[in-house]
């Protein structure tokens, strides 16, 4: 069900340009019910093998017959096996004539985004990109040493014949292919780990939490960077977990428990206006396009459109300059988000800096993989050439 959904969603644009095609009348004008049986049905014959084709034409075709009666279900049944009969022969937007259109529809990105990628990187690597957005995601777990030693935990791993690949960008993280049940298994209740992407832990290597400290993680919410901090503090000190609603509070609240994080307390407050008393450290991990994450969450990039980066963007400084009055003197404010583009990260980072002379930009370099580092010194990822999700992270200092 979950491949399903998730499947076509991905590929929404694509299958929706073939279904375009064979359809009798105007496809984008039919009722949703139809228009979503013949993308189930069009997903599993383009891209999936266990279910035999005629099998998905029945499904769809007693899926409607159902709602709408037979004279609906045979034009559904006529237009799948008409697709069948054709499958070798269905042509894409001509490359020659525009090839924005050509990788939009054959990779199932919006024209803007793709447009957008190909004059940042070029075709080719713009190619890449799109293409590692519709992989689908490993999963990436934390294991959380103030629980278990982290080769015990691999051991546990070996005993479940869950296989694993270490992280070569952060200790103490791992890649499983599959982990069925994973929500439900004593090792997840037990919290021995967390499932986190590695370029979530980037940020708080970047951070650089010590024992005892106070520190200000100021969108908290879900959790997972929170945890992060409190495990690498050894639960000592004191961490403010801030964000706007109460129901996301929860899922920090919650993450925490599982995790044994003891030095954690919760604000329901608004990041662009709290005042209270500065932290040695602050992590301003901020709404974002969330254009990093495509491959995990494929609904984000139709719900995207280009003038969301500008509201985006004010919300992000607004939130950087109050976060600028939450620091001590000498003390560190790590930006980071979860997407690729620039006018969120670096931009706002650079004019923030420009309007804030007691801070300056410290390299990433002591703190993160080199592969990882721009020559810029902040933190820069993405999916075609890291293997994991894009993000971005700076580190400043506050002069004393």
């Amino acid at each position: 069900m979950n491949e399903i959904v998730t499947g076509v969603v991905r590929w929404k644009m694509k299958l929706d340009w073939v279904l375009i095609g064979f359809f009798h009348g105007n496809f984008t004008k039919a009722e949703t019910n139809i228009k979503n049986a013949l993308r189930v049905a069009l997903y599993q014959i383009l891209f999936l093998d266990k279910v035999p084709h005629a099998a998905v034409v029945n499904e769809a075709v007693e899926f409607i017959k159902r709602l709408r009666g037979q004279k609906v279900a045979d034009l559904v049944n006529a237009i799948l096996r008409n697709i069948l009969r054709n499958l070798e022969n269905i042509r894409y937007p001509d490359f020659n004539e525009d090839k924005v259109r050509h990788l939009a529809v054959v990779e199932s990105h919006p024209v803007w985004m793709v447009r957008r990628w190909i004059d940042r990187f070029g075709y080719d690597e713009a190619r890449q990109l799109v293409s590692a957005n519709n992989q689908r995601p490993d999963l990436s777990l934390r294991v959380n040493r103030l629980k278990i030693d982290f080769n015990y935990f691999l051991s546990l791993l070996d005993q479940h014949q869950v296989q694993y690949n270490r992280s070569q960008y952060l200790d103490y993280f791992v890649r499983v292919k599959h982990m069925a049940g994973i929500g439900a298994s004593e090792m997840f209740r037990q919290g021995f780990f967390a499932v986190q992407d590695e370029s979530a832990g980037l940020p708080v290597l970047l951070l650089d939490p010590q024992p005892g400290e106070r520190v200000i993680d100021l969108c908290a919410a879900p959790g997972g960077k929170t945890a992060f901090i409190g495990e690498v503090m050894k639960n000592s000190g004191e961490i403010v977990a801030v964000d706007r609603y109460e129901t996301r509070l929860a899922l920090v609240k919650g993450a925490c428990q599982r995790l044994g994080i003891v030095n954690a307390h919760a604000i329901i407050a608004d990041a662009t206006t709290i005042q209270i008393a500065p932290g040695d450290r602050v992590l301003v991990d901020a709404p974002c396009s969330g254009l990093g994450v495509l491959s995990k969450k494929p609904d984000a990039k139709w719900a995207r459109e280009p003038e969301d980066l500008l509201d985006l963007i004010k919300l992000q400084k607004s939130i950087l300059e109050n976060a600028a009055k939450l620091v001590k003197p000498g003390g560190i404010l790590v930006y980071s988000t979860c997407t690729t583009e620039i006018e969120e990260n670096e931009a706002v980072a650079k004019e923030f800096v420009a309007n804030h002379p007691e801070f300056f930009f410290e390299s990433a370099q002591p703190f993160v993989k080199p592969q990882l580092v721009s020559p810029d010194g902040y933190v820069e990822t993405f999916p075609h050439r890291h293997g994991m999700d894009g993000s971005f992270a700076l580190r400043m200092r506050k002069s004393l």
